[in-house]
């Protein structure tokens, strides 16, 4: 029979919640599996017969039977006519298996990664605030979506399609979609898209990351816009490309670094229209500038059209993939921003020569975006429902814009500037009291303010100092509760300082 500690373990198994779903057998089974491999039940070691096993246990002497039959299958113990029940001969190799195990348990082992799996790793990714709070940057407001008018387009996407949306999708994006977004891009950002044209992803970030690994070899160059986008960054940084960085000014990427090194890179990563975190737009001249020079070294141009949706002075400049004669432009978009970040669509306008290379690739990473959302999607923007809730959100981001500038004056002109953007979901604000960027992020981490700093945007950490504030999520109630707190924080650091 079991010792007291034996039985005592088999039972903590059949009573965890964690265990709960098994069936009985399996979890007797699993549990004394667990001392076999442990070796609290050596080689040789006899086991209970299943009747007294039973009575302990509060079983059916069947239920005993059938964990031993899968023990017996799977090699744990062998079952002798007359004898009874032994754990197994073979477990011999138990002894070096379980100081493997215990070896194992105080330190964490290296993983072993590929250098592009260690760069990734080391990346940290790119992780957003599951609630978020402000000044969290680069959220919309999901508070405002029409969802039950999205609802009852989806349920008629269910009725007409039936199971039809439930099986394999085309890696391409379903064609209503594909077919919408073009019009779409051409009508609002100038763009040149045909539905054959388009690959629907699950997010720009997954563009990005296609565009790394498809267009450049590791150790090749890229020029980034410098201070970049972090989400872009690191697809590169993981994809094993030298990041060049190019100044940004109040005209967008300045071009004379590219042009005087023409061949040093194959590629350049854009945010022409917003330029993230500046908000700066990319001049006309710069544009076709890069143009010319990608057309002329055969490299690529990678434009992130980063929430183009929301420009709050004038029309916004159309893009550049539009621009465009050569088919060296690729053009991203997502509508994370526009709509809400569950919905995980976004997509790219691709040269024609792409876009079967870019299909096939993306069947490595996911098979295809989800039919229902994409099917939902397609109808929400063919009736005209995104376009009026995109202008309903940009009139609302616009004031939110104007009452965080205004509570930014009034509150923390002592130790913040902000700069206005014209366009964009967060306003940066450049530190002007001589406090350090990371005293003041702390201060407001520990306030339950949520700030991203202006310096790690650079590609050597050593920009501005400052501070990101994200407006568009958040209703002027709720910003000038955080301004307030960060305007607190602040003087506390200011006054031990």
């Amino acid at each position: 029979m079991f010792k007291h500690s034996e039985l005592d373990s088999v039972k903590a198994w059949l009573a965890h919640p964690a265990h709960a779903a098994a069936p009985l057998h399996a979890r007797i089974q699993r549990a004394i599996r667990h001392l076999i491999l442990e070796g609290a039940l050596g080689p040789g070691k006899p086991l209970p017969a299943s009747r007294p096993l039973a009575k302990s246990l509060g079983v059916s002497r069947d239920t005993i039977e059938a964990a031993y039959a899968q023990l017996h299958a799977e090699g744990f113990i062998e079952r002798r006519v007359g004898s009874g029940s032994f754990v197994a001969e073979m477990t011999e190799f138990a002894p070096g298996y379980r100081r493997a195990r215990r070896d194992a348990r105080p330190r964490a082992e290296a993983a072993n990664l590929s250098r592009r799996g260690e760069a990734a790793f080391r990346s940290g990714g790119v992780r957003e605030n599951l609630l978020p709070r402000p000044f969290a940057p680069g959220v919309p407001d999901t508070r405002g979506f029409p969802l039950p008018l999205w609802e009852r387009l989806e349920r008629q996407v269910l009725k007409e399609t039936g199971t039809q949306a439930l099986l394999h999708g085309d890696p391409q994006g379903a064609e209503p979609l594909r077919r919408t977004i073009a019009d779409y891009v051409n009508l609002e950002r100038g763009a040149r898209a045909t539905a054959d044209r388009v690959l629907v992803l699950t997010s720009s970030q997954q563009a990005m990351t296609l565009c790394a690994t498809m267009l450049l070899d590791p150790g090749e160059a890229i020029f980034m816009e410098d201070p970049a986008y972090y989400g872009a960054r690191k697809a590169f940084d993981a994809a094993g490309l030298d990041c060049v960085p190019v100044r940004v000014d109040h005209q967008g990427i300045a071009v004379e670094p590219i042009l005087a090194e023409p061949r040093r890179a194959r590629a350049v990563y854009l945010t022409p229209s917003h330029q993230f975190p500046t908000g700066a737009t990319l001049a006309l001249d710069r544009r076709l500038a890069l143009i010319e020079w990608a057309a002329g070294q055969q490299a690529w141009i990678i434009e992130d059209d980063y929430d183009s949706e929301f420009h709050y002075a004038g029309k916004p400049t159309a893009c550049v993939q539009g621009l465009d004669p050569h088919d060296r432009t690729i053009y991203i978009g997502t509508f994370t921003k526009s709509l809400f970040p569950g919905l995980r669509i976004g997509y790219v306008v691709l040269p024609p020569q792409l876009v079967q290379p870019m299909t096939v690739a993306r069947t490595l990473l996911d098979g295809h975006t989800a039919s229902m959302a994409q099917l939902t999607l397609a109808r929400f923007m063919e009736g005209g429902h995104f376009g009026a809730h995109v202008r309903s959100m940009r009139g609302i981001y616009a004031q939110r814009r104007d009452v965080l500038s205004g509570l930014v004056r009034k509150h923390l002109s002592d130790f913040v500037k902000p700069r206005v953007p014209v366009g964009g979901m967060q306003m940066p604000c450049v530190l002007t009291c001589g406090m350090s960027e990371a005293a003041a992020l702390d201060a407001a981490r520990r306030a339950g303010v949520d700030l991203l700093g202006l310096s790690a945007l650079h590609a050597a950490g050593d920009g501005e100092a400052g501070l990101l504030m994200g407006f568009a999520a958040y209703t002027p109630a709720e910003l000038e509760i955080a301004v307030r707190k960060l305007a607190n924080a602040l003087r506390s650091v200011k006054s031990r300082a």
